[in-house]
Order: structure tokens, then sequence, then C-alpha cells
């Protein structure tokens, strides 16, 4: 019979092999189970509604009580009950309405600057980097558990005691594969999973804090723009006020002290001109920076007065409490909780033996020539299997230090939930008390301006000396920047309403999560 051929010859594995690998592979087909605890999501408790499941009316006062000037009284006869207002009328609140919730104030300009900073902007661009890195450790986790095959071509020559150099080359194939016989890389894999799943809520988190900071910022610009009006329109009528006590001492019916006190009322509220003027830049530079844009880059823009913001009535009553499930920060937290939860079988696998195999195909000759000739073939087959028998508890330590990681990402998930709850909670409570004290502040400005007005009337005439004229123009003046703070703090509650159920983002908004 004729020697076999070199495949032939290639074909045959040591018979000492062969049980090995056979177990090997059954053990491959039939797969172990992970070890470690599997990853249960939390349920999010809520309440079946708010505390508050209606707001006060933030339209039921009119936006220009604020600004605008005061009328002729009535006669001073005994006047009809106010008016209450309108019951709020709930609109068509959605989940899907949150994403873009800044609409709901039908100001184009804060839209504008919301869109601008949800386009790239520092932060955003810092968090988007995050998610990158996140994908390509996904990445990462998925090709550790493929075998690796390397290539190579060697050169080699020596000489021992005086005898002649000897020649050497090679070149071959390596392949080595650690079988995932307890699950220490899928468990790995599942961690980055959950970590490229944190990152997504993360940037998520981030869109939503930055078109709410956008909101306040704004919010706060036309707050400094509404106080410096009140200041000025009550500047002008103190200084009418002024000219009148002038000319009536030049008349000699009132004294000097009457020039003197309004002279001081009048450069009392030009002093605070300039404090308000200084509000109303450092917020217009604030905005300009949370849009990645120079301090001074929308001063021009924003120079021209416009009123505060305000929102429509009812907000957040058919909003349900369940869309906290959606609040990105919350889904951080549970993903968060998973990648640890994982961690801990890595750590757990740790502690089993590890099987390995290897094998390898390849020429060798003492020539370069030699390579292609049939004998030149070389071949192996390995596999080890490798267990810890001593380490002094080390990696038992390590199970136990991811497990005490692993509650405290419990804990961190459930402190975000109830975190979650009060701030939307407290954003219902700003809003309703908001409500109530716009509305009183709203009246109460009103009476200021008439008892103003006929006190002016009465000094003119002789009939009220100059103090009635001082007091009554210090309460305009207090009465309406008060009604324009409470109109402001309205807007930010309703902000804060939308930021804290989760709006400014949805699940498909975002190309970056759709990206593999």
């Amino acid at each position: 019979m004729s020697d076999p051929t070199v495949p032939q010859r290639a074909a045959r594995w040591p018979a000492g092999l062969r049980p090995l690998c056979a177990g090997v592979a059954a053990l491959v087909l039939a797969g172990c189970a992970a070890v470690g605890p599997d990853h249960v999501r939390p349920v999010v408790a809520v309440p079946d509604a708010w505390s508050r499941a209606t707001t006060a009316a933030p339209e039921a006062v009119p936006a220009s009580a604020a600004t605008a000037p005061p009328t002729a009284p009535a006669p001073p006869t005994a006047s009809a009950p106010p008016t209450p207002p309108a019951p709020p009328v709930p609109p068509a609140a959605s989940v899907e309405a949150l994403s873009g919730w800044w609409r709901q104030f039908d100001d184009a300009a804060l839209g504008d600057f919301v869109e601008q900073a949800l386009r790239g902007t520092p932060e955003l661009r810092a968090a988007l980097a995050r998610l990158e890195a996140a994908r390509a450790s996904r990445a990462l986790a998925r090709a550790q558990r493929a075998p690796t095959v390397t290539a190579g071509v060697s050169a080699q020559t020596s000489a021992a005691n005086g005898r002649a150099a000897t020649d050497a080359f090679g070149t071959g194939l390596d392949a080595a594969w650690e079988l995932d016989l307890f699950g220490a890389r899928r468990r790995a894999l599942e961690a980055a999973e959950a970590d490229l799943g944190a990152a997504e809520a993360t940037l998520a988190s981030t869109r939503v804090s930055l078109a709410a900071e956008v909101a306040l910022a704004y919010v706060e610009v036309r707050t400094a723009q509404a106080r410096i009006d009140v200041a000025r329109r009550n500047l002008d009528s103190q200084a009418e006020t002024l000219q009148l006590t002038r000319w009536r001492a030049q008349a000699g019916l009132v004294g000097a002290l009457d020039v003197e006190q309004a002279t001081a009322s009048h450069a009392q509220t030009r002093a605070q001109l300039p404090v308000l003027e200084s509000a109303f830049g450092q917020a217009r530079h604030r905005l300009a920076v949370l849009l990645g844009r120079p301090p001074a880059a929308l001063d021009a823009v924003l120079a021209a007065p416009k009123p505060i913001p305000t929102a429509p009535a009812g907000i957040a009553v058919s909003i349900p409490a369940a869309v906290l499930a959606q609040r990105p920060d919350v889904a951080a937290a549970e993903r968060a909780l998973a990648a640890e939860t994982a961690r801990v079988g890595v750590a757990e696998a740790a502690r089993y033996p590890s099987l390995s195999l290897g094998a390898s195909i390849g020429l060798q000759a003492l020539t370069p020539g030699g390579l292609l000739d049939a004998g030149a073939t070389t071949r192996s087959l390995f596999a080890s299997l490798a267990a810890t028998v001593f380490d002094a508890g080390r990696l038992r330590r390590q199970v136990e230090i991811r497990s005490a990681v692993q509650a405290q990402a419990l804990a961190q998930y459930e402190s975000a939930v109830l975190t979650a709850l009060q701030e939307v909670e407290d954003a219902l409570l700003a809003l309703a008390v908001g409500g109530e004290r716009r509305a009183a502040l709203a009246t109460a400005v009103d009476a200021a301006r008439n008892a103003a007005l006929l006190a002016r009337q009465r000094y003119a005439s002789g009939l009220a000396d100059f103090q009635a004229v001082l007091d009554s123009g210090r309460t305009v003046l207090t009465l309406e920047d008060a009604l324009v703070t409470s109109t402001a703090d309205t807007s930010d509650a309703v902000v804060r309403l939308y930021k804290a159920l989760g709006g400014g983002w949805s699940g498909a908004a975002g190309d970056e999560r759709k990206q593999p």
C-alpha cells in the first residue's frame, strides 16, 4: 500500500485529543447557563393620579395687567365684586406632546432658541461623545466572544559550539478561543449593552435639562425687561409729580419739604434702573452661552421688549403619572442597575474553571524554497482547563464588591424615582399657588393704580397732603414689580413641570439611538 498523501496525514489528529474535542463540542452545543443574577426591570411605583389634579390657570390674569398704564378711576362708589376667572380648560395633553412642550408658550423666539440649543452645544457634544464610547465598548464586548486568529512569518539563524549556522523559515496561522462556559463574556456583553442604554438615556436627559434651562433663561430675560418697563413708567409718573410739586411750591401752595420728598422718591426709582439693566444683561449672556454662542451674541436680538411667555391653562391635567417611566434620568438609573447586575455575573464566573482551545497550521523548512514541499506542513491542536485553587478569597471578595455596587445602583434607581415624583408634585404646587398669588396681585395693582391717580388729583386740588401721593406711588411700584415677578414664577413653574415629566425628548426624536 502506498504511503498516505499529505492531505490525508493532515486530516489525522492525535487520537488522545479526540475524546476531549468531543466533550468540548458537546459543551458548546449544549450551552451552559450564565452564573450570577439576571436583571429584572424594577417596577416604577407611581400614584394613580397627582395630588393636584388641576392647576391654577395662568391665563386667568391678563398679560397686560403688569404693563398697562393706569386708567382714570371710577367715582368713589361701592364697587362690584370681581369677576372670578374662568375655570381652566385642560388642553389635549399627551405623552407625545411633551417632546415639544415649549410650543405651548406660543412664543416664536423661545421656540427658536430651544431648537438652536438642541441642534448642538458643547454639553450635548460631550454627551454624544460618551455615547460613542459606550457604543464602541459594546462592539468590543461582542468581539471578545469570538475566536482570535493570527498569521505570522518567521526566519531564524542559529549556531553553537563552532558548528555551521543553521537557517529556519516558517509561516502559519494560529487560532485561539476561550469557551464562555459560565457566561463571563455573556455577562460582560450584557453590561456593555446596559452601559450603552445608560449613555443614550444620559444624552436624552441632557436634552431635557438643556431645553428647560434655555426656557428659564428666556423667561428671565423677558422678566428683566418687564421690570425695567415698570420702573421707567413709575419714573415718568414720579417726574410728573415732581414737576407738579415744583409748580405748587412756586405758587406758594406747598413748602420745600414736598419738593425734596418728590425729588428723593424720583431719584430712588431712578437708582433701581442700573440694577435692573445689569440683571437684563446677565440674563441675555446666560441665554447666549446656553446656545453655545458668545455672551453678547443675542444683545441685538433681545433688545426689543416682549411679554413674559405664558402657557395655557390646565397644564398636566391629562398627563398620567406613569409618564415618569420615560424620564431619561430614571431610564439611565435603571440601565446602570442592569449593568451592575451583569457585572456581578462576570465576577461570579471568574470563580469557575476556564477552558481554552487552540489550533495552528503552518509551514516550516530550512530554506525558503522548502516551504513549498509537501513535508513542510505542520499542525497542532491544544486544549487547556484552568481553575483557581487558592487565592486567599480574592475572587469571592470581588463578587461581594460587585454585589454591593449593585445594591447601591438599586438604591440610586429608587431615589431617582422618588425625586421625579417630588419634582412633579413641587411644580404642580408652585403652579397652583403661583396662579392664586398672581390673580390677587393683579387685583391689587388695579386698585393701587386707581388710588395713586386719585391721590395725585386730590393733591393737585389741595385736598390731600403730599404724603398720600408718595405712599400710593410706592405701593404701585412695589405691586407692579411683584406682579411681574409672580408672572415669571408661574412660567418657571410650567417649565419645571414639563422638565419633571421628562419633556423635551422622545425615543423617536433622536437619531443617535437608532445607530447600530
